[in-house]
C-alpha cells in the first residue's frame, strides 16, 4: 500500500535542507573538533577557524538548537554524539560533496542527465579520498553480510569489478582461505585501496589492477566475480553488456554476485532505492536503480542460470555460469 504524508509533513520535508546544511557546514569547517573536549566560546572558535565572529556564533547557536552542541553561558561544548563527528567520520565529508550535485536536480530533471561532471576519475584528490573512505566505512558490515548471504566460501579466484577500497575482496578472502582476489578499478582509486588491503594484512592474496571496467579486459577463468554497487552507475544497455562480459570471464559453474539497491517492480519502493535513483541522475550520464526482474533478465540473457536472491528483502543476487 502506498504511503501518503500530511501537508504539514511535506512542508517540513521541504525545509529539512536547513538543518542538513547547518550540520554539513559544521563538518566542512570541522567545528566539532574545534570546540573540543573542554568547550570554547564563539570568539575562540572563530579565531581558530579563521571565520567571522558573529556568523560563527549564529552557527554555534543553531547547532545547540539542533542538539549537536551544548551551551552554558557563553561556552559551547560537544555532546557525546557530536564528539564522534570531529574529525568528521568517514563518509560524512562525501555527503558534504553531494550537496552541490543534488542542488542541480531541477536542471537534471529537465535535461535527463547529470549537468555536473562527477565520478572518481574526475574528482580532485581530496574528494576521491573522501569518496573511497565513505564507501569503505559503509562496506565494513555489508561486505561480511554479502559473503554470508552468497553462500560462497570455497572460491579460489575472484575478480572484484569496480572494487574500490577492496572491502569486499578483503571479506571474501577472509572467508575463503585459498582465495586470490583481483580488484579492477581506476588508477587513483586502487592506489587508495592498497592501503586498506595492507591494513588487513592481505597484500599477498588481494591485488589491484588499474583499469576502466567499461572497457578493460576482464580476464578469464574466475570462479567468482563481484559487481558491488557498480550497476547503478550505468544505463540498461551498459549493464547488459557488462554482465555479459562477466559471464564470459567465469569458469563453468562459477558465480556472479551482484550487490545493489534493488527496487520493487513498481519502482517507487523501497524509499532509499528510489531516492538513490535520483542520486544517480544528478551524478551520472545514464545511472539508475533497477528491479530484481531487470537483473534477472540481464543475467539470463548472458547465459547465467540458477539465479537466486537469498534474502528476498536483501540486496544480493547470485547467478551461476552454465556449463
Amino acid at each position: 500500500m502506498e504511503k501518503t504524508r500530511s501537508l504539514a509533513n511535506l512542508i517540513q520535508s521541504a525545509r529539512a535542507f536547513q538543518e542538513s546544511r547547518v550540520l554539513l557546514t559544521a563538518l566542512e569547517l570541522d567545528v566539532f573538533s574545534t570546540v573540543g573536549e573542554g568547550g570554547a566560546t564563539a570568539a575562540d572558535v572563530a579565531q581558530r577557524l579563521g571565520t567571522e565572529s558573529r556568523a560563527t556564533e549564529m552557527l554555534l547557536n543553531a547547532l545547540v538548537a539542533l542538539g549537536a552542541l551544548l551551551k552554558r553561558d557563553t561556552v559551547f561544548r560537544c555532546t557525546a554524539e557530536s564528539k564522534a563527528l570531529g574529525p568528521a567520520r568517514p563518509g560524512l565529508l562525501h555527503t558534504v560533496h553531494l550537496w552541490n550535485t543534488w542542488s542541480t536536480l531541477t536542471e537534471c530533471v529537465k535535461v535527463g542527465r547529470a549537468v555536473q561532471s562527477r565520478g572518481p576519475e574526475g574528482f580532485p584528490e581530496e574528494r576521491t579520498r573522501d569518496f573511497i573512505a565513505a564507501m569503505h566505512a559503509r562496506a565494513q558490515d555489508s561486505a561480511k553480510e554479502t559473503v554470508r548471504v552468497s553462500g560462497i566460501h570455497h572460491a579460489k579466484r575472484m575478480l572484484d569489478v569496480g572494487g574500490g577500497s577492496g572491502a569486499f575482496s578483503i571479506a571474501f578472502a577472509q572467508a575463503c582461505p585459498e582465495l586470490r582476489a583481483e580488484i579492477l578499478d581506476l588508477g587513483p582509486v586502487v592506489l587508495l585501496g592498497e592501503r586498506y588491503i595492507r591494513e588487513a594484512g592481505l597484500q599477498d592474496r588481494v591485488r589491484v589492477r588499474p583499469g576502466d571496467m567499461r572497457t578493460a579486459e576482464l580476464g578469464q577463468e574466475y570462479d567468482l566475480i563481484l559487481l558491488s554497487a557498480v550497476c547503478h552507475m550505468f544505463g540498461e544497455d551498459e549493464n547488459r553488456a557488462l554482465i555479459q562480459r562477466c559471464a564470459r570471464a567465469l569458469v563453468p559453474g562459477g558465480h556472479l554476485v551482484i550487490r545493489e539497491f534493488i527496487l520493487e517492480e513498481n519502482r517507487a519502493a523501497p524509499p532509499f532505492a528510489a531516492l538513490f535513483a535520483l542520486n544517480m541522475l544528478v551524478g551520472t550520464e545514464h545511472g539508475n536503480t533497477y528491479t530484481e526482474g531487470q537483473y534477472r533478465s540481464w543475467m539470463a540473457e548472458a547465459g547465467l542460470g540458477s539465479i537466486t536472491r537469498p534474502d528476498p528483502d536483501g540486496d544480493v543476487l547470485v547467478a551461476a555460469q552454465s556449463g
